[in-house]
């Protein structure tokens, strides 16, 4: 009966986590397909990705260099974009910024407000603070002006690492700008100003909600019920100390059945 418990709360705790960690990146845009096209990924991007990966195990930067100096340069352009999206989704960070500062050097490069707001959203969930303002920076310098997105980033960047007054800062700027908050604006900055227990401030946003969206109300109650998602952990992992493992599964079912009415 031990064992049973305990696969049932992996089992759960797994659940529980793939429907937590969506409650943020479900309300981001869905990105294009791989290389801004329908095809699957090439032969080539792949062994260029392989081999990056591989020279990277090694701890070889000349080798890794030479990977750059050969397989990349017979890229074509939504090979390498490929490229780079792969690296990012699977939070590659050191080989994301060097195949992303590649992009910037080719002939056919054009600045893109899509390109930062990846690149940003990898570094703040890797706490690389200062590096996510220079992309920040470095987008404005290229000429974009920030939109709602960048300034979402920017914004969950800082909460990475509870920097609360640079994240209002920038959702003020945000706002000052012309930028409206969407809901990833306000899902992150609500959630996260509550987990650092900045009460005051998570209602005054939320309070803000009215300004910018048709239904606020409604919107408030589905962030703090996705919320209560996450904390299914703490409460099952009580529970499963019990002798009945399958009432555990009855108000698991129940619990789950109570996000998808």
């Amino acid at each position: 009966m031990g064992t049973l418990r305990c696969e049932f709360f992996r089992g759960t705790l797994m659940k529980t986590q793939m429907l937590s960690s969506t409650i943020t990146c479900s309300l981001r845009k869905k990105p294009r397909k791989l290389g801004w096209r329908s095809k699957r990924l090439s032969t080539e991007a792949i062994q260029a990705i392989q081999s990056l990966k591989l020279a990277k195990s090694r701890s070889c930067p000349i080798r890794l260099q030479q990977v750059f100096d050969t397989k990349f340069s017979r890229l074509l352009k939504a090979d390498l974009l490929d490229t780079l999206q792969v690296l990012q989704s699977q939070n590659e960070l050191d080989l994301a910024i060097k195949v992303f500062e590649l992009v910037q050097k080719e002939e056919w490069y054009e600045p893109e407000l899509s390109l930062y707001h990846n690149m940003i959203e990898m570094l703040g969930k890797n706490k690389m603070i200062e590096m996510a303002e220079e992309f920040f920076y470095k987008l404005e310098k290229e000429g974009l002006k920030p939109d709602t997105r960048a300034f979402t980033e920017m914004i969950g960047a800082y909460l990475q690492v509870v920097m609360i007054d640079k994240a209002m800062q920038t959702y003020a700027r945000m706002k000052e700008s012309g930028c409206s908050p969407d809901k990833l604006t306000f899902t992150i900055l609500i959630r996260n100003l509550e987990d650092a227990g900045e009460e005051e401030l998570a209602s005054s946003v939320k309070e803000e909600c009215g300004e910018y969206m048709e239904y606020p109300q409604q919107f408030i109650e589905e962030v703090e019920q996705k919320k209560g998602v996450s904390n299914c952990c703490v409460i099952l992992s009580c529970s499963i100390c019990a002798n009945n493992p399958m009432s555990d599964l009855n108000f698991f079912l129940q619990f789950l059945s109570s996000f998808s009415a």
